[in-house]
């Protein structure tokens, strides 16, 4: 693993694209500040200071596309789950990716793949984290959100919280491409908030509310006996 920090940069996932053909596999590029962070869907992630964190895994496993990659937000959230519940909460999964905690949304994933003639250059999994900030800070944001400082009532050191991410990222990285999304299912679930409960599930061109009844072996989530492996549950 290689870590690479930037002061400032448009953001993670756009330099990690500019610069793909140079930047080698198992690469952590980080900043403290972003000028034009972004989701899923276009929606913009809002920087609320220079003691958070925003970073993009860079990795290159082929020069192909394989399904397994699809689930790769999905394994991204169950290992930011796991550093979270190291510093005392108790975390969420929100299908696919979304990190709650007490309802309240913590973190971004946004992965992205670079494609150049057929061949994949790399696949890029951008993080965007709510480390430190005062609630103050949450008026410009339309959504119900926190963040880890306000949660354990004391500044978190961002720095041990890269390398403790980092390490649980990639303990278990080569056996979920080689196995997918069923080597995680069991403990993806053991953190799933949705199970059992009434939904909105909404893609590109479907809204649907039921009840979110399973999740598959290869990642979907089942609302009414519908499956959906794309989409958010909102």
């Amino acid at each position: 693993m290689i870590k690479k920090y930037l002061s400032e940069v448009n953001s993670t996932n756009t330099y990690a694209k500019e610069h793909i053909k140079n930047i080698k596999d198992k690469t952590v590029i980080y900043t403290s500040h972003q000028t034009g962070g972004r989701g899923r869907f276009n929606r913009v992630w809002v920087d609320l200071g220079d003691e958070n964190l925003f970073l993009s895994f860079v990795l290159k496993p082929s020069k192909d596309l394989k399904p397994v990659y699809s689930n790769l937000t999905q394994y991204t959230a169950l290992k930011l789950a796991k550093t979270f519940e190291q510093y005392g909460v108790s975390p969420k999964i929100k299908w696919p990716n979304d990190i709650l905690i007490d309802g309240k949304k913590i973190s971004g994933i946004l992965a992205e793949s670079v494609m150049s003639e057929g061949i994949l250059k790399g696949l890029i999994i951008g993080v965007g984290l709510n480390l430190n900030a005062n609630k103050e800070d949450f008026a410009q944001i339309d959504k119900v959100v926190t963040a880890l400082n306000l949660e354990i009532k004391k500044a978190v050191d961002k720095k041990i919280f890269l390398n403790k991410f980092c390490k649980n990222f990639f303990n278990d990285y080569e056996n979920f491409l080689e196995h997918g999304f069923i080597s995680i299912k069991s403990e993806y679930e053991n953190y799933a908030n949705f199970i059992g409960k009434e939904v909105t599930i909404k893609n590109f061109s479907t809204t649907l509310k039921g009840i979110a009844e399973k999740i598959t072996d290869e990642g979907a989530i089942v609302v009414d006996g519908q499956e959906f492996l794309t989409g958010d549950v909102i």
